[in-house]
């Protein structure tokens, strides 16, 4: 059962910040509750959507929120938030607009569980911007190169699931992932001319179906989220 004040933060929390911090130390659950107050203000209070052309004074905006939760959740954290970014061959499908790169002793902790809290960090912030889905990818956090490395796992699970469905004549499911990774497996398998991509899912499930060019089957048993 969940505390009065738990069920007040779930309210003011996107849930994949939430169920992170529950799931660990005491430190963290602590966190949660302190970091309720400046959630409640910087988010709920936002009635109206910053325009993401105003790129100076949404990284004002995103700065204020990072020192607000880095002081009450005490993270041992800095932030570093670059307008216009140049983006490296190596990230060519990413082309945020706002890069928000985060460091200090606490990196670890943010990376943790396949980079869980800082998705966190980055949905409140898109939250905080009142950004649409299609809007999301213009803004990016990145902690220790590891948006590098996750592309690079996507392009070679995408090369494998490609293989996969050529071998079986059957469609591959990957596991529910977010908005951006979902357009980079598109991106990575457009060129492929006996397969194609669709997406599949709502919500938290949504994810990514490779079949084979002309697949006239069912389509496959929606896959099982490894989130708690």
């Amino acid at each position: 059962m969940f505390t009065t004040e738990a069920r007040r933060a779930r309210s003011f929390l996107n849930n994949e910040l939430f169920e992170y911090l529950c799931g660990n130390s005491e430190r963290l659950w602590f966190q949660i509750l302190f970091l309720t107050p400046w959630l409640r203000a910087s988010v709920v209070k936002t009635v109206s959507k910053m325009p993401i052309p105003d790129k100076v004074a949404a990284a004002k905006k995103i700065s204020e929120l990072l020192n607000n939760a880095f002081a009450a959740g005490d993270f041992r954290l800095r932030y570093k938030i670059i307008v216009d970014p140049v983006v490296g061959a190596e990230r060519e499908w990413e082309r945020p607009e706002i890069l928000v790169e985060l460091s200090g002793a606490d990196s670890p902790m943010v990376l943790e569980n396949g980079g869980e809290l800082l998705r966190a960090f980055e949905q409140i912030a898109q939250e905080m911007l009142r950004l649409t889905p299609d809007e999301h990818e213009k803004i990016s956090f990145d902690c220790q190169n590891f948006r590098s490395a996750r592309l690079q796992e996507l392009r070679m699970a995408a090369d494998v699931a490609a293989q996969r469905v050529r071998e079986t004549g059957m469609p591959y499911a990957f596991q529910p992932m977010s908005s951006r990774e979902r357009r980079i497996l598109h991106l990575a398998m457009r060129d492929l001319d006996d397969l194609r991509t669709e997406s599949a899912g709502e919500a938290a499930m949504r994810h990514v179906v490779v079949y084979p060019k002309d697949y006239k089957g069912k389509p496959p048993a929606p896959p099982v989220s490894r989130r708690r």
